[in-house]
This record gives structure tokens, sequence and C-alpha cells, in this order.
């Protein structure tokens, strides 16, 4: 027996008080984290105006602009004035990224310090660990990511986030936080990290393209769910606070299957390739930008992300 006329779902679309009277998902600029570069020089990207880069400078002002309008919290990214075999910049006391960190913990009280620990930026061969010949060296590879760890939460890091993808290396941030007296210092862990094509921008505006083969070898096979779950339960085994999916909008199924499983916050990064897309569409007038960016955010809060790392956090803030 039909319903109908009983049952008429678009009653409560009529108007758009009620569409958000009984709207279930809610996105909320208090969840959203904003990626920040800072190297030697600012470098504007008119293209791309979120991946453009700082120097440590004009990296305050960017700053207090982002806490005026209420974005919470930033995460940071580290272009060096030199590039080695070993990425010595990234746990150099007066590299770029901890020179930052204290220079915005004395200039922006109350926004949330969160930085990337990994050496692609920081290598002069662009992989993300040590080498040997060939193949980056996973357990030398870790020793150096506690190393830059400790260094970033010395000079003011609130939380630090490995995005390197060894195996281990959770356990081994955890131990030299712990041993330095950051016991209470959370590690935003990029559990999930597929081998992606959307990383494109990314790499080109924080310089750190492989200089051959690709990084297959460490970072996920996209074809796979499962694996997931496994690194996701290692790294809360390690001591993992929060579980990141990256990308996002190709792993919507993750994001809600790491939801599903685990009670641990879970973040989503919203890469570079999603927002470069969106903004060449709307460059072209295929699409509206606003729409389709608040659209996606949604619909990564709506498959199980507690927090989001977007290129739009600063848009957010106005739009909302």
């Amino acid at each position: 027996m039909s319903t109908f006329p009983l049952t008429r779902l678009r009653r409560l679309r009529s108007t758009g008080a009620l569409r958000s009277l009984v709207r279930e998902t809610r996105l909320g600029l208090d969840s959203l984290v904003y990626p920040l570069f800072v190297g030697p020089t600012t470098q504007p990207n008119e293209s791309l105006p979120a991946l453009g880069r700082f120097s440590v400078d004009d990296l305050v002002a960017e700053a207090e602009e982002l806490r005026s309008l209420g974005v919470p919290a930033v995460i940071l990214f580290g272009i060096p004035d030199e590039k080695d075999e070993q990425g010595s910049g990234a746990w150099d006391d007066d590299g770029v990224v901890q020179r930052a960190l204290r220079t915005l913990r004395a200039s922006v009280p109350g926004l949330v310090l969160v930085t990337d620990v990994c050496l692609c930026e920081y290598t002069s061969h662009g992989h993300c660990g040590v080498l040997e010949g060939e193949e980056v060296a996973n357990d030398a590879t870790i020793e150096v990511l506690a190393r830059t760890a400790v260094s970033h939460v010395e000079a003011g890091a609130d939380a630090v986030a490995p995005s390197d993808m060894m195996d281990g290396r959770v356990a081994a941030i955890r131990g030299a936080l712990d041993d330095a007296g950051f016991d209470a210092t959370p590690i935003l862990s990029y559990a999930a990290k597929y081998a992606s094509a959307f990383y494109g921008p990314f790499r080109e505006a924080a310089e750190s393209a492989p200089a051959f083969g690709d990084r297959r070898g460490y970072q996920m096979d996209p074809a796979n769910v499962r694996e997931a779950l496994r690194e996701c339960e290692l790294d809360v085994a390690e001591g993992a606070d929060v579980l990141m999916v990256k990308p996002a909008m190709p792993n919507l199924d993750i994001i809600r299957a790491v939801r599903e499983r685990f009670d641990l916050p879970v973040a989503a990064y919203n890469v570079s390739g999603e927002y470069a897309m969106v903004k060449a569409a709307a460059a072209s007038g295929w699409m509206d930008e606003r729409q389709a960016a608040l659209e996606s955010l949604t619909a990564i809060k709506r498959a199980g992300a507690d927090v989001i790392v977007t290129y739009w956090a600063k848009d957010v803030a106005r739009w909302l």
C-alpha cells in the first residue's frame, strides 16, 4: 500500500529555515585546520591562493588574519633554505618551521599549531626518509622523525602529525616525546595515506616531488581498505591520538570505515588536487566554487571526519 500522499518528504525542504532545522550534518569552522607553507621568502600563488608560501615574518600577519576570522588551527609545512641527503633541516633548532613556531607562539596566542613531520620537503632527493641506495630505510628514518617531532614541540607545536608512512614511526615519536617531557603532546597520525595523483599542487608548492621513482613503496595502494584499517590499528596501539585519512574525497568509504572501527577522533585531508580541480572548474565557469567546496567538505564530515584539513578553511570562515 502506498504511503502517498500522507508521506511527502518535500515538506521539510520547502524553505531554507526548514532545511537548516532538520539538517543531519553540520559543517563548522571549529573542526577545520588550514595548511600554511613557510619558507625563506614569500611567494604568492595566484591560481591557488591557499598554496602560497610565506616568510616567517609575513606568516604572522596571515596567522593573525586566520585567528581573527575564527580559524582555530593551522598545520605548518616548511621549505628550507637548503636541502641535503639526510633532510637535516627538518630537526634543526633554527629550521624554518622551528622559527615559525616560536614566532607564532609569541605573536598569535590561542591559534593551535600543528606541524607536519616528514622529510620530503627537506631532502635533496624528495623522498620521505633516509635512503639506502634508492630505497627509503624505514628504521633509520623513524629515528630522524622522532628527533624532528621533539624539535617541533620544543619550539612551540601543540601537536605533531607524522605523514611519512614509515612502519613504527608513531611509537618512536611517542617514546621520544615522552622521554623529553612532552607526554601531553598529541600525535595526529596520517594513518591511512594513499599514494595519490591528487598531491600534485602540494608537491609543487612544497618543492617535495621525488627526484626519482615514486612513493608507492611506503604510501598505500589506493585499492586497499583492509590494509588501511590495519594501519590505523597499529597506530592506535603505538599511541596515536588522532587518525587521519588522506586524500579525503576519493576515500570517503575509508573515512567511514575508520569512524566505525575506532573510537579515536578521525581527521581527513582535503588535499591540494581536490582544491585545484574545483578552482580550475570555477575559473572556467563550470561550477560555483563556494557551493562545490561546501558540498565537498560536508560530504567529508558526513562520512565521519571530526577534523578536516582543508585549503578552503579561510574561505569557509567568510562564507559561514
